[in-house]
């Protein structure tokens, strides 16, 4: 099956290693950990009235949630550099604009999934507001995107380069 570029995210070696290491961990040990938890509280009697049970069951669900999403990222996920876009803005890229053209009013950002997210670089996913309205335009280009209150805000790319960290 060929991926097109919009479904694959590109991970570092690391944080894949580490996304992986994460799923491990919630398959295995924390499944058991889990498991223990609801058992034992199963065992107060009550289920109705039980704190301890409906606490456990919301966090098996959750965890379950997490283990969905990590499985699909990691399926879809290549490991390595994006290929360069030319200025292209698209995901795997550090991207810096200028809102409504005034190019002392600047923001830089990775534009990438929320496991990319650090503290050194700000991170907008390619399914946020901003991130959707700037994706696929070249530096020099405008672009547009709708803010919360409805209204559309302009931007400037002014550079768009891949991410290297």
């Amino acid at each position: 099956m060929t991926q097109t570029s919009e479904n694959v995210t590109w991970l570092t070696q690391e944080a894949y290693n580490k996304l992986k290491d994460e799923l491990e961990y919630l398959t295995g040990p924390a499944r058991t950990e889990i498991a223990a938890k609801i058992a034992a509280a199963r065992e107060e009697g009550d289920l109705r009235e039980n704190g301890g049970y409906h606490a456990a069951k919301e966090e098996q669900g959750k965890q379950e949630l997490r283990v969905r999403q990590l499985t699909q990222l990691l399926e879809n996920a290549k490991v390595g550099t994006p290929p360069a876009t030319d200025g292209e803005v698209a995901p795997g890229m550090v991207v810096t604009i200028a809102f409504d053209g005034d190019e002392d009013d600047t923001l830089t950002f990775l534009l990438a999934s929320r496991e990319y997210a650090s503290s050194e670089i700000e991170t907008y996913s390619p399914q946020s507001p901003l991130g959707s309205g700037v994706m696929g335009h070249k530096v020099g280009e405008d672009a547009e995107y709708e803010l919360p209150n409805g209204k559309k805000a302009s931007v400037t790319i002014l550079k768009a380069v891949p991410y290297d960290g």
